[in-house]
């Protein structure tokens, strides 16, 4: 047994060392630097093109909504702030496309002229995750709503803790934990319609569409240029060594 893994390492070691073996060696070493070229300049020339991407016109939210600061840095959070009433109340604004949330299928409280739902139509179909607190509680009420250029529609309304995580994302994929009351379509009308009004005396309406459509735009463009960034990066490590 000992001579025959003696023979089997001393084949191996001649293998390593033939003359055959460091050409197939060398070929694939070339091969496979030929073909990072070719990704790092196809990803170069698409980063120079996104990067000439112009911006959408400057535009600011509704007063007396604020933008957070750093929202554009963060991967999810609320994007938009303000104070409500004489309770103080704290309110909280996050958004994204969704297309990313929900199916197509989904069907939202929004009304007739809200629906259809095709991938072209979703940069017109926002998803806003609305928190609102009040100073001293330990609970918020947070909404889950559909914004179209002329419409908001509720798809939920829930009863959370403030330390619940933040987001629309997490709402919809983790649920709001415990009894969230029934699916907002099948309550009564009058309730809904409280419920919308409700929103509505708060700012949540469709005059947040064009800043939070251009702020989704501005963000979406920053994690496609970083993305070819970093992945140019990448690649090209192995042979900055």
């Amino acid at each position: 047994m000992l001579r025959r893994a003696a023979a089997a390492a001393s084949l191996r070691r001649a293998i390593s060392t033939s003359p055959l073996s460091s050409s197939a060696a060398a070929t694939a070493v070339a091969s496979s630097s030929a073909v990072n070229s070719i990704l790092l300049r196809s990803l170069k020339e698409h980063f120079l093109e996104v990067s000439k991407m112009p911006p959408p016109p400057k535009t600011s939210p509704p007063k007396p909504y604020t933008i957070v600061k750093g929202a554009l840095d963060q991967p999810s959070g609320p994007v938009l702030r303000r104070v409500y009433g004489e309770a103080g109340e704290e309110i909280s604004v996050s958004v994204a496309r969704l297309a990313n949330i929900m199916s197509p299928a989904a069907d939202l409280d929004s009304g007739d002229d809200a629906g259809g739902g095709g991938v072209s139509e979703s940069i017109n179909q926002l998803f806003l995750h609305v928190d609102i607190c009040r100073p001293g509680s330990g609970k918020s009420l947070q909404f889950l709503c559909g914004l179209y250029p002329d419409a908001v529609g509720i798809h939920s309304v829930c009863l959370r803790s403030k330390t619940a995580e933040f987001g629309a994302a997490a709402i919809a994929v983790n649920g709001g934990g415990g009894y969230q009351g029934r699916i907002f379509q099948e309550l009564d009308e009058k309730v809904r319609d409280a419920f919308h009004i409700y929103i509505e005396a708060r700012g949540i309406n469709e005059k947040l569409f064009p800043f939070l459509q251009a702020w989704l735009y501005v963000k979406d463009h920053r994690n496609l240029v970083r993305w070819f960034k970093n992945v140019g990066t990448f690649i090209s490590e192995p042979n900055s060594k």
